[in-house]
């Protein structure tokens, strides 16, 4: 770390980087004053702010502290002459840059700094991001929602979606937001805040990150490959544990309707030849109808009456090789047996008031359980451990995470807007803790939509959210690339998606060729599952055809096939934090147009996938970098450049390097 003094200001360079610049006439830090207001909607936000002052501030105190192990500096930020808020900067015994925030007046509750940028500098992360890839040129909202229907302003879906239930999100929406990004000069820069943030890359000369709160400190470090900057963040942020073993034997089928649907659709697939690894059965607690379509009884507690005999029979299916998983969110229905214990016990968010506070989830009302207060969360852990882990479940879908209003009252004080985007770190960290504690975290498969700071630690896997059963970008099979790229160097290295989409809303149903399209995908992701969708009866199933079921049962085979080739990649993201879905520039920097690739991606080192997203395509352009490349269907050798490769339904344009370790593994892939 380099402190300059100049004539009216400071250069602060790191790792021979500059960080920040500044000058009276060009400042790097603004505060101001705002009031927010947050109107959610099942889980979308309407979200306005009124700032009523924003104030440069120009003048600056600087003293050094030199040593023979670091350099610190204290910066006091000046307004009129009177402090404002006090920057120490450091570097931390691993290295990295740290600027520490303390506020000196207290007023101010809007925060803007601005971290040196370059012309030419593109940056990524900012959580998961469905729709860039590359951030620079927009700014980037940071707040934990439904992504939304559509997710584009422009499209006819996202405009019903907003009219009728005002659910259409756009380009920035997201499940899981991040105040962290990463350069294309091998830096990441994190901001530590849970508060509402907005990260602006539009300018040239700076990336201006803004917090509705003061916050707790800046992180920021460099290193010299990609490889050693993903080991660098997961050593801040934690690192995802390895897959149980089982998770690699095959598809994870979706199925709803009871135990005998389940057993008989089971017997049909692996009829059809289908590897299956598990049946993830998200009604096991039972359901309810609503206009919305099939939704589940959120009381977490086997339904004997829908699931007759599974008290037995999900040991059956784990001895006959089939793990059983159900499904599980943060909160408790109204007037159910959970709910009235939390209620009774002082375990759910209230009104400021400390009467009952519920939220509106669609027809039905549930509680918050406080996950604030430590005695809840205990409570939460034993349903868990008690009601799905002795009962016999191997894993579930952590659902939701995204829904803390902000108008309620947590248990340890702090306000809930401050709150709201920690929850799904607080979800995944009990849900973690239940299975470590009951010594299943080998053998337990639990995936998250929602995610924060700090979840990948404690979350074994995320999924996409609920894509449209639709071919749009922003929305549909392509929008799960990027967001499995983006939050992978955010440090969630295995991430997968629902086999065909989920929302199946305004005239939008599953067709069987989309349905194809992304069982071709997810065999060449970490973990290969199914989703019926919302509307079942609308959509098009893994065994509404013959052909379907055969196609299924091919991609299961190559899935379970590369078992070796993925299990070491999650390995690797479990030690080192690369993760399995590799956007092309971490192998290929020196390479240009690598870093503008979002609809590629690498599976490990070796194989590079360029899934099929769009209706009726036969015929895949795709980027190959600068390598020998073999086409895992055909075989034919491919090197550099952009290639047209046909790509009917059963032969997508997957290819693996022709050097590779698994040259072996890979050549089977034509034969199975």
């Amino acid at each position: 770390m380099k402190l300059l003094s100049t004539e009216n200001g400071f250069i602060l360079s790191h790792k021979n980087r500059v960080i920040f610049t500044h000058s009276t006439e060009s400042p790097m830090l603004f505060l101001g004053v705002g009031e927010s207001n947050f109107d959610m909607y099942r889980g979308n936000f309407d979200i306005t702010d009124y700032v009523t002052e924003r104030l440069a501030m120009r003048q600056v105190d600087v003293e050094t502290f030199e040593s023979d192990e670091a350099v610190k500096a204290v910066i006091t930020f000046k307004f009129d002459g009177e402090p404002t808020l006090k920057m120490t900067v450091s570097q931390t015994l691993e290295g990295r840059l740290k600027a520490d925030f303390e506020a000196i007046d207290k007023k101010y509750n809007r925060f803007w700094l601005r971290v040196d940028a370059n012309q030419q500098e593109r940056v990524f992360g900012c959580g998961e991001q469905l729709t860039y890839l590359n951030l620079r040129g927009k700014n980037f909202p940071l707040w934990s929602s439904e992504p939304g229907v559509g997710r584009n302003k422009q499209t006819e879906v996202t405009f019903m979606a907003d009219v009728n239930d005002k659910a259409g999100g756009d380009y920035y929406t997201t499940n899981y937001p991040q105040p962290t990004f990463v350069s294309d000069e091998k830096y990441f820069c994190h901001l530590e805040t849970t508060a509402y943030a907005d990260f602006d890359f539009s300018n040239e000369e700076f990336h201006e990150l803004q917090a509705w709160d003061i916050p707790q400190y800046l992180l920021l470090d460099k290193e010299e490959s990609y490889e050693a900057l993903m080991e660098n963040i997961t050593g801040v942020f934690g690192r995802q544990p390895v897959l149980p073993d089982w998770v690699h034997d095959g598809v994870i089928l979706g199925i709803q309707g009871g135990t005998d649907i389940t057993y008989d659709k089971i017997a049909k697939a692996r009829q059809h030849g289908v590897e299956v690894s598990g049946v993830w059965c998200q009604d096991w607690q039972g359901k309810k109808v609503t206009s919305f379509g099939k939704r589940l009884q959120w009381d977490w507690q086997w339904n004997s009456e829908m699931y007759p005999e599974l008290d037995t029979k999900i040991h059956e299916l784990k001895a006959d090789g089939v793990r059983f998983l159900g499904y599980i969110n943060p909160y408790v229905l109204e007037d159910y047996p959970l709910y009235k214990i939390a209620q009774e016990k002082g375990y759910l968010a209230t009104k400021q008031d400390g009467s009952k506070y519920v939220v509106d989830f669609g027809e039905f009302y549930c509680g918050v359980v406080d996950f604030t207060n430590p005695e809840a969360c205990e409570w939460y852990k034993s349903v868990i451990k008690t009601n799905m882990i002795d009962f016999g479940l191997d894993g579930w879908m952590g659902d939701f995470g995204e829904y803390l209003p902000t108008d309620c009252t947590l248990s340890n004080g702090v306000d809930a807007e401050i709150e709201h985007n920690k929850w799904p770190y607080r979800w995944a960290k009990i849900q973690h803790e239940a299975i470590e504690e009951a010594g299943k975290t080998d053998d337990i498969l639990f995936f998250m939509r929602a995610g924060g700071t700090g979840i990948q630690g404690y979350c074994h896997t995320l999924w996409g959210g609920d894509q449209l059963v639709d071919w749009c970008l922003d929305d549909g099979l392509a929008s799960v690339i990027p967001a499995a790229l983006s939050s992978g160097l955010m440090g969630n290295g295995i991430h997968h998606s629902d086999i065909g989409g989920y929302t199946t809303l305004h005239g939008k149903k599953r067709s069987k060729e989309l349905f194809q399209r992304w069982v071709e995908m997810n065999a060449f992701t970490p973990i290969m599952r199914g989703h019926e969708g919302n509307r079942p009866d609308d959509n098009h199933q893994y065994d509404t055809d013959e052909e379907t079921l055969i196609h299924l049962a091919k991609f299961s085979r190559i899935f379970k096939h590369l078992k070796p080739y993925i299990k070491q990649a999650v390995i690797l993201n479990s030690k080192k934090g690369m993760p399995v879905q590799r956007p092309l520039f971490m192998h290929y920097e020196d390479d240009a147009q690598t870093f503008e690739i979002k609809y590629q991606y690498l599976l490990g080192r070796d194989i590079l996938v360029a899934p099929v997203y769009n209706k009726g395509e036969l015929l895949k352009r795709v980027y190959l970098p600068n390598d020998t490349w073999v086409h895992a269907f055909t075989g034919e050798t491919y090197t550099g450049g952009w290639v047209d490769v046909e790509a009917p339904i059963g032969q997508p344009a997957v290819f693996y390097r022709a050097e590779s370790e698994q040259r072996e593994l890979f050549d089977v892939i034509r034969s199975l």
